[in-house]
């Protein structure tokens, strides 16, 4: 490399920050340090997200990052959304998922698909004070995801939606949904389209909350369509375009997950170091013992390669280029990750690792959920072969 090329010319790595991301990443990270994680054991054991803390959310921006500051948002990057979601799931993966689909699913479909006016109603509430979701899935359409039943039936300024929505994320706090049914089932997939409901519109109805091994913090509901009136003027981008919409959106909600995934597997792994310098056996630390070394060893290079499969994956979003394939690649990777360097960590605890008085089996459950949502590992198996086999 030339002498003479200046310190900003030269390539950067992957992890290396500017200095407009790192403040912003330490201000989340002791953010979620100080006022989070006092409260995560009792959060995951009432199975209850404090409503304080979801205010918190909005007032420090977390929740409209990339939205444009016109509409009251930050401004903000997708890369940063990814570093927020990192170290809110490094104190508690049930934090990280909340802001998550906020972020780089329904705010980011919203900025790309909505029409002008759609934009001006919903971002500032975005921005401001209101929780979304993401609905999707079905009992009968989860990986399968163009199976769904839902129905939308055009009666002039508006449409009837009717059936069931499951597994949704942020369900019990979330005033808009993004919700997905087929307007021309005759059609198949081609029928599928986007609508915008406020829960507040007559006909629907946010169903029982899940009560799951992990992410219990993070409410999961059903959703209920009884005849559901949504005014045309709600409809997301073309009808029968929401199978485009669902998908391009999910590529990108795919590498937040696997910033979660990230988060939780760094927590797994300083809780392990931190007890393999403390807990004594033989007469001296764990830690000591080559044993232990080589497991932390392992554990820390699977986490650092899939840390730059995830940041990797967010510079290609943010640079306009493909990131398809890569997007499942880190997905894939980093909860495959997570669920290992969760279940090392808490072998290195031994026996207290598995109490609720030690930070780790909480992680473990956590952790099991990232190989399933948001596209199965196979689903993202299917995608990677399908880009190396030019389909």
């Amino acid at each position: 490399m030339p002498a003479s090329l200046s310190a900003e010319a030269r390539p950067q790595p992957l992890t290396a920050l500017s200095e407009e991301e790192r403040l912003f990443q330490a201000s989340v990270r002791q953010f979620a340090r100080e006022q989070i994680a006092p409260h995560v054991r009792a959060m995951d054991a009432d199975g209850v997200f404090r409503k304080d803390l979801i205010r918190q959310f909005f007032e420090l921006g977390l929740m409209g990052i990339e939205i444009p500051e016109e509409y009251g948002g930050q401004g903000g990057t997708f890369f940063q959304c990814v570093l927020a979601v990192e170290e809110l799931s490094a104190v508690d993966p049930s934090a990280g998922v909340i802001v998550d689909v906020q972020n780089t699913i329904v705010n980011n479909a919203i900025l790309r698909w909505a029409s002008a006016d759609q934009k001006q109603r919903y971002l500032p509430r975005l921005a401001a004070d209101t929780v979304a979701s993401y609905a999707l899935s079905e009992a009968g359409s989860g990986s399968d995801a163009f199976a769904m039943a839902a129905r939308a039936v055009d009666q002039g300024d508006h449409f009837l939606l009717t059936g069931r929505k499951l597994w949704i994320t942020n369900a019990a706090e979330s005033g808009l949904f993004l919700l997905f049914a087929n307007a021309n089932p005759e059609a198949g997939y081609r029928g599928i389209t986007a609508f915008l409901i406020e829960r507040e519109f007559p006909g629907f109805q946010v169903g029982k909350k899940e009560d799951k091994l992990g992410l219990r913090a993070s409410s999961t509901c059903e959703l209920i369509l009884d005849n559901c009136r949504v005014p045309k003027a709600n409809v997301m981008g073309e009808v029968g375009k929401g199978y485009k919409i669902a998908m391009e959106t999910l590529n990108e909600g795919r590498i937040a997950i696997g910033s979660q995934m990230i988060g939780l597997a760094r927590a797994a792994l300083e809780h392990a170091v931190s007890y393999a310098r403390e807990r004594k056996q033989f007469g001296k630390a764990i830690g000591e013992f080559q044993g232990v070394q080589f497991q932390l060893a392992k554990m820390a290079t699977e986490l650092e390669a899939a840390r730059l499969l995830v940041y990797n994956a967010a510079r290609l979003r943010d640079a306009g280029l493909p990131f398809q394939a890569e997007a499942a690649m880190a997905k894939f990777y980093s909860s495959e990750v997570a669920e290992k360097v969760a279940s090392k960590a808490i072998e290195i605890f031994g026996g207290v690792g598995i109490t609720k008085d030690y930070p780790v089996e909480k992680l473990y459950r956590d952790a099991k959920i990232g190989r399933i949502y948001e596209g199965t590992s196979n689903i993202q198996l299917l995608t990677i072969a399908k880009k190396l086999l030019g389909k």
